[in-house]
């Protein structure tokens, strides 16, 4: 998109949404451009760059100033949404380009004025003095105005539809469409997916919680065990008491619910509090109370 753009071109008014998408893209590019900067210092001591940032940061954004508005009287997301920059201060339905004065004051107040934020507050953050504070109040005070300013200016673009930043209506430059837009043939398809798909994980969201799924696995693990079978060694040792019906291993201060089976005390007291309708995975009997195991009749399986 050339600079020079001829008097004769007609201007066509840009939405308010394309207006809004432009400053973030904006926003994404700058974040984009500081996260590959600071990734090449990543092999250096941290904090080589807390001392010098906001002085980085400026000099970083002069540089896309240099290559965008000054360049082409656009940033770079309003030359992909196929904006620019008129002076509307000449009063004229031609296209007007930005003059250099409205370029260098654009410059002052984006690139400056977040420079000037930023190492004021580095500044004064740690002074003590009556005179420090002072000047730190001042400048909590103006920056708080200027934040007022831009929600009035927000509030009034949302009406009107023209400067969506305050910095666009102090200096009278305007968004326009380079060239008239075509109407866009919408396709739907994936729209619709997106918001199946969507519809769909928000379901499961709120099903999952209401499933209990360590009774689900217990209940499938009971089905599964009967169906493989298991070894004599092993039902012998499930017989003598000599395994947890939940973990597999000697059971610790064993307890029993009423059947047969046996179960460590903390696996089948953690179970029971997470499931009061808790039942045995190998026979399926219910929980009727805990009972310990006598410690002469341990012994004795052990032995």
């Amino acid at each position: 998109m050339a600079s020079s753009v001829g008097n004769g071109k007609r201007v066509n008014p840009v939405l308010r949404i394309s207006q809004l998408d432009a400053l973030e893209l904006n926003k994404a590019l700058e974040q984009l451009v500081w996260s590959q900067f600071t990734s090449c210092f990543h092999g250096f001591k941290p904090g080589v760059l807390a001392h010098f940032e906001p002085e980085v940061k400026a000099f970083l954004w002069l540089i896309l100033w240099r290559f965008t508005i000054y360049s082409k009287n656009a940033t770079v997301g309003q030359a992909i949404l196929n904006i620019q920059y008129k002076n509307n201060l000449s009063q004229a339905e031609k296209y007007q380009p930005l003059s250099k004065h409205q370029k260098l004051w654009y410059l002052i107040f984006t690139v400056g004025g977040r420079w000037l934020e930023e190492r004021c507050y580095d500044l004064f953050s740690n002074r003590q003095l009556q005179s420090f504070c002072k000047i730190k109040r001042y400048i909590s005070f103006g920056a708080g105005l200027l934040k007022l300013c831009g929600l009035l200016n927000f509030l009034i673009f949302l009406q009107k539809g023209t400067f969506a930043t305050l910095t666009e209506r102090i200096l009278g430059i305007r968004s326009v469409f380079c060239k008239p837009q075509s109407v866009r043939q919408v396709g739907f398809e994936y729209m619709n997916r997106e918001l199946l798909w969507h519809g769909f994980a928000e379901f499961l969201i709120y099903l999952l919680p209401l499933i209990n799924v360590q009774k689900l696995k217990l209940k499938i693990s009971s089905w599964c065990l009967p169906i493989g079978g298991l070894s004599n060694s092993e039902n012998a040792s499930t017989a003598h008491c000599k395994e947890c019906s939940l973990c597999g291993e000697w059971p610790t201060m064993p307890h029993t619910i009423g059947c047969s089976h046996v179960f460590c005390y903390y696996c089948i007291k953690s179970n029971y509090l997470f499931d009061m309708y808790f039942t045995c995975p190998k026979c399926g009997s219910e929980v009727h109370s805990l009972q310990p195991l006598k410690y002469k009749i341990e012994m004795t399986e052990l032995h």
